[in-house]
């Protein structure tokens, strides 16, 4: 851990046992890197779980190669190809989490090396943290997955060359600051918070029956989670400037079933949905989901 973090860290009494829970589905060459950047954190999880969202076999390929090098437990969660259902694969995947504590990463995600250690140093009881994110540009997502660079090790001056030619869209996210008061003076926005860099006690996840299955296709599943979150007391804390996690290029998901995915967080954000999931991770608490590794 390097002499910031662990200075950061040393703040806050309570050190989290991470499981780290990385959604994906038919992209193995991004998990690959998302797994890279995992395997070189400062301060290692606990395990970190592959949620899939139906992959075929080389997605499987890639967990059974960092199985043997990460100094982690590595553990892969599969569900059958029915479409997009990232709420279900998390759910799995939860549900076989060791740690008290939850860090969802999307496996289009790279994570800076000081991820985790910087996550722990902010986690607190009754808040869940929510990152942000850089978004790298075709052209530079493309040298990442070929392996001929690597941005979460660059200098100051590397990450302005990138941002002068426009292979980023910003570099505020790259700051590093401490925990602070007005980290929870957006202690009730629900917007922005989003599943592919986001921290929850794993008691906070179970309270409200962790995602909500109901979300069938892309978009609003991790907004209707935290939704819940803050209606049973477990309120936001900002992580920005502390924990950006790296975006890979990609062409957009289908939105055709977002209408119906927006009707149901705008039911929840008027009161009129249980903040327990009706179909959540507790079906598969005592069932037995299959794991490799």
């Amino acid at each position: 851990m390097s002499r910031k973090a662990g200075r950061m860290a040393s703040e806050f009494s309570m050190t989290p046992a991470v499981s780290v829970i990385v959604v994906t589905y038919q992209w193995p060459a991004a998990l690959d890197r998302v797994l890279s950047s995992l395997a070189r954190q400062e301060d290692p999880p606990l395990e970190v779980i592959v949620a899939d969202d139906g992959s075929g076999p080389e997605t499987l390929d890639v967990v059974r190669s960092w199985q043997s090098l990460a100094s982690f437990p590595l553990h892969h969660v599969w569900q059958a190809d029915e479409g997009f259902r990232a709420a279900g694969a998390r759910n799995r995947a939860v549900a076989r989490a060791s740690g008290d504590y939850l860090l969802f990463l999307d496996g289009d995600c790279l994570a800076f090396p000081d991820f985790i250690a910087c996550h722990r140093m902010l986690a607190e009881p009754g808040w869940f943290l929510a990152g942000n994110r850089l978004l790298m540009n075709q052209a530079l997502s493309a040298r990442v997955l070929d392996g001929k660079v690597e941005p979460a090790g660059w200098n100051l001056s590397h990450w302005l060359g990138a941002r002068f030619r426009g292979e980023v869209n910003r570099l505020l996210p790259l700051l590093r600051l401490g925990d602070a008061n007005w980290r929870k003076r957006r202690a009730r926005k629900w917007q922005g918070a989003r599943s592919c860099n986001l921290g929850v006690w794993k008691d906070d996840f179970l309270q409200v029956n962790g995602f909500d299955e109901s979300y069938q296709g892309w978009g609003h599943e991790d907004a209707d989670l935290v939704v819940r979150l803050m209606a049973r007391g477990c309120l936001r804390k900002d992580a920005h400037y502390a924990v950006p996690v790296l975006h890979l290029w990609h062409r957009e998901h289908s939105r055709g079933l977002e209408p119906e995915n927006v009707k149901r967080l705008e039911d929840a954000l008027a009161g009129q949905r249980d903040p327990v999931a009706e179909r959540g991770v507790s079906q598969y608490l005592d069932d037995g989901v299959e794991i490799d590794g």
